[in-house]
């Protein structure tokens, strides 16, 4: 075009591509000579969560009949699959993963990375029709020239798009840990590629075994599934056959952005062979533990399996903590630099690639990466509890699991109002959150007080009943005692960073100890609380009329 306009075309065959295409866009930020356009192409069983997501970030869509008549400037693909031949204008190829790591069985040429196969790189004349195949790699160049010389021609080493947003968001883990609510706990992600060697498709338990193995207080678990196993079984059915995994407070990653802010929060993985491990390991050294067996997708030699050479293997998951224990430091960030050059750079020379393509001098500002939005708050959360405890004088120790998963403990917590009436009529131990101001305008409440009282008289199996508050204390009263208490868990330091138990783990532990006594106490007492993997101070006092008087909600 002579008035220096351009039309890039994003040519998506995926979910996964098309996200990959996205995080390649800030080259182009500002650019009012750009025109974006967005096409589906066709063929991919993975295709259906394309076009949504497309709408989803407000793309404008060219039907493929359509893109396939007009003339492009440039064309953006990540994926070499479906017929790209029939788009006109300059291609750039870039990968949708990291390290070419798998052949696909029954699909292209036997044993080519898949990404890498001259079946897809090369048309019907031998001709590579992609006039920059933009890698991540200086040895990808190697191994594109291994099979397809003339792909290799016209290949680059630019770096990986997405993992500079990864690295670019690592400022922002904490942030992305609150919104989590993950605390002071260990933060351990599976992730789970696609395809019948995947870990959901060859131990689809373990989300649930894991959450069955270790204490809500000191693990969250989360989990990454690859678009394409997504597509395949749709975001309903996945979150079905999750479902208790769920309930017991599993996190399950979005698949655009969000799983990559779930890597930066990550304090240790369990993975399979999808790359999705080799942006974790790239952005530091944190324990990985495999759960790959021998199987004829991984490529020997790639980056890949040499990390799952590496680290240690999983067998049942009760011994998921031995497991991480072994990890060997180092061997993560060894296999993510046989993956990945150029890091901080990958985005300013994919621009000057590209826009020597597009015949144009590039904006004089510059293109930074995008960093990664905050994950949303965990939709489901347990809210009932098999507390096993240990009491000995004014020490106590609580391990609280997801309620029904495990062997009773000494009680049974019971969130009121968010479990279901079953859970609340056994519970030893009736608690209410206060989650949000109560509303202005005409409104009728319990004080907290109030509702202790009613709690304990509704419900005859109750022994305590406690409201937290949302200034993080709580109120508690007893059976058979009319006075009520404040419980307040003190915050402990840990190298200039300050770490708070749950106010509900307090509550079950001063429950235990008031197990073996007949009545609160008159004045103070200073428990020592083993929640998790730490010691926190609880005060137990009687409660000022303030804080007993206090509204926590609307009466039932």
């Amino acid at each position: 075009m002579g008035d220096g306009r351009r039309t890039v075309l994003l040519a998506a065959r995926s979910a996964v591509a098309l996200y990959r295409l996205l995080d390649t866009l800030p080259v182009f930020s500002g650019d009012d000579r750009i025109t974006r356009l967005f096409t589906l192409v066709p063929g991919s069983d993975f295709g259906v969560d394309a076009l949504s997501v497309i709408d989803a970030v407000g793309g404008r869509t060219v039907p493929w009949d359509e893109a396939c008549r007009q003339r492009h400037d440039l064309v953006l693909a990540a994926s070499p699959k479906g017929e790209l031949s029939l788009l006109r204008g300059a291609h750039v190829l870039l990968p949708h993963g990291a390290g070419f790591n798998k052949s696909i069985p029954g699909e292209g040429s036997a044993d080519s990375a898949s990404g890498l196969d001259p079946q897809y790189l090369l048309s019907a004349h031998g001709d590579a029709p992609a006039a920059l195949h933009a890698l991540a790699h200086r040895t990808q160049i190697a191994r594109l020239a291994a099979t397809s010389p003339r792909a290799a021609a016209r290949a680059k080493v630019v770096g990986d798009p997405t993992l500079e947003r990864v690295l670019a968001s690592l400022p922002l883990r904490d942030r992305y840990r609150t919104a989590l609510g993950t605390g002071p706990r260990t933060l351990l992600v599976l992730a789970s590629t696609w395809g019948p060697e995947s870990l959901l498709r060859q131990r689809p338990g373990l989300p649930l075994e894991l959450s069955t193995q270790l204490p809500h207080d000191e693990y969250q678990l989360a989990l990454i599934v690859h678009p394409n196993e997504r597509s395949l079984l749709g975001s309903h059915e996945l979150a079905e056959r999750l479902a208790p995994a769920l309930d017991a407070g599993l996190v399950l990653a979005g698949p655009y952005e969000e799983w990559a802010a779930v890597l930066v929060a990550a304090d240790a993985l369990v993975t399979d062979h999808g790359s999705t491990a080799l942006y974790y390991a790239a952005a530091g050294d944190r324990p990985v533990v495999s759960v790959h067996h021998d199987g004829v997708e991984l490529i020997p030699g790639s980056p890949m399996d040499a990390l799952l050479r590496r680290v240690p293997q999983l067998g049942p998951a009760a011994a998921v903590r031995e497991a991480l224990a072994a990890y060997p430091p180092g061997s993560g960030p060894a296999a993510a630099r046989a993956a990945f050059d150029e890091r901080g750079e990958a985005l300013s020379r994919l621009r000057t690639e590209v826009y020597a393509l597009l015949g144009l001098t590039p904006p004089s500002f510059d293109a930074p990466p995008r960093v990664l939005p905050s994950p949303a708050a965990p939709a489901r959360r347990p809210v009932a509890f098999d507390v096993h405890a240990e009491v000995s004088g004014s020490w106590v120790r609580i391990d609280r699991r997801p309620a029904g998963l495990g062997p009773p403990g000494h009680h049974l917590a019971v969130e009121h109002g968010a479990a279901r009436e079953q859970l609340s009529r056994s519970a030893g131990l009736l608690y209410c959150r206060v989650l949000s101001p109560v509303p202005v305008g005409p409104a009728a409440g319990w004080t907290a007080s109030g509702w202790i009282r009613h709690a304990l008289s509704a419900y005859p199996g109750c022994r305590t009943a406690a409201a937290v508050l949302l200034s993080g204390l709580s109120v508690l009263g007893a059976r058979g005692d009319a006075r009520t208490h404040a419980v307040l868990v003190e915050p402990r330091e840990e190298g200039g960073r300050v770490m708070r138990a749950d106010p509900a783990a307090a509550l079950s532990a001063v429950h235990a100890w008031l197990s073996g006594r007949r009545a609160l106490p008159e004045g103070e007492v200073r428990l020592a609380c083993r929640i998790g993997d730490r010691s926190f101070s609880v005060l137990v006092r009687p409660a000022t009329d303030e804080e007993a008087g206090q509204t926590i909600g609307p009466a039932a």
